[in-house]
């Protein structure tokens, strides 16, 4: 997440709990899910997650040879559960970064004749900062809350897509780099996608998803709550009651515009949010060497992309476009 210049005073801060300014009056609808809420275990989450926040990926940094193994790892993913590139190959090169460095790009084709011309994209970055400065013997920022966390739940969310048999829309999987730099992954994509007349619906990002709050009555916020209804119809196909919230702090330090939504806001005018947990007071660790594996809660990660998956294929298979920019 793009915060250097916020987070150390954040910190500090004793935050209270956020209100969950929700009505949920939508009656819910997940037949479509099937009713399956444990489609991921933490069996699962965690080999993902070891991979990804490996010492031997150093940090994933753009343009080295860590981040092309974490690449490759995505591809071989995407290409094991039968999720095809959605251009020529899975990457798309960055136009806006010095070094070779590449979005990683699956897509399910949608099966309804007309809704399948809608896209939904469900991304997170999967870049870090690669090497900082040595901290008692470690100089490896793993990432591991960011964003290894994000790129497992998109991931297993592409896996629950390509083993049910897609969704009614069209859906991108897409794995974003050099968000660390500046959002400059998702800028190029957004970009792109918008010169290619991509017909986008919504843009569904995960960041730092890895420990749950405290004292909330939700349990995961998005940011840019109320430029769209998008909570609302969110909680209508959760599976618990009020599960998706609205956290102050995320407005009051603008979250909405610190990670890979934003561009695809700033080009497409469409609903585009991001997930997340970190509320500044539940995680001590951001652009740390101490962001590894351990500091992070496999059962709450768990739980949430179980909760992820019915809210995504609802509005992937809603008959309409629920969604709407307020």
């Amino acid at each position: 997440m793009t915060l250097k210049k916020i987070v150390l005073g954040i910190l500090l801060i004793n935050m209270g709990c956020g209100t969950s300014q929700m009505t949920s009056s939508k009656e819910k609808d997940i037949t479509s899910y099937e009713s399956k809420t444990t489609f991921t275990s933490e069996v699962e989450v965690r080999e993902l997650m070891e991979f990804l926040a490996a010492d031997d990926l150093k940090g994933r940094d753009p343009g080295t040879e860590g981040i092309e193994t974490a690449a490759v790892y995505i591809e071989d993913f995407f290409r094991k559960h039968g999720i095809p590139p959605y251009y020529t190959t899975y990457r798309d090169t960055l136009s806006n970064f010095r070094k070779p460095a590449f979005n990683v790009l699956g897509w399910l084709e949608g099966s309804d004749p007309e809704l399948k011309k809608e896209v939904i994209i469900v991304g997170a970055h999967y870049d870090h900062i690669g090497i900082i400065n040595l901290d008692r013997g470690d100089a490896i920022a793993n990432g591991a809350n960011d964003n290894a966390t994000g790129t497992t739940t998109v991931m297993e969310i592409a896996r629950y897509f390509a083993e049910k048999g897609g969704a009614k829309r069209s859906l991108i999987f897409a794995l974003f780099s050099a968000e660390e730099k500046g959002l400059l992954g998702s800028k190029h994509l957004a970009k792109r996608m918008k010169n290619e007349d991509l017909n986008l619906y919504l843009m569904i990002n995960f960041e730092m998803t890895g420990v749950p709050m405290i004292g909330k009555d939700y349990g995961v916020y998005i940011t840019g709550y109320h430029k769209s209804n998008f909570a609302e119809i969110a909680n209508g196909y959760s599976t618990e009651d009020g599960w998706v919230g609205y956290l102050p702090t995320a407005a009051e330090y603008n979250l909405f515009q610190r990670s890979d939504n934003y561009p695809f806001y700033q080009e497409f005018g469409v609903p585009s949010h991001t997930f997340c947990t970190f509320d500044f007071t539940n995680f001590m660790f951001y652009h740390k060497v101490d962001d590894e594996l351990e500091a992070l809660n496999l059962k709450h990660m768990t739980d949430l992309i179980n909760k992820a998956i019915p809210i995504v294929d609802g509005m992937a298979n809603a008959s309409t476009q629920e969604v709407k920019i307020k």
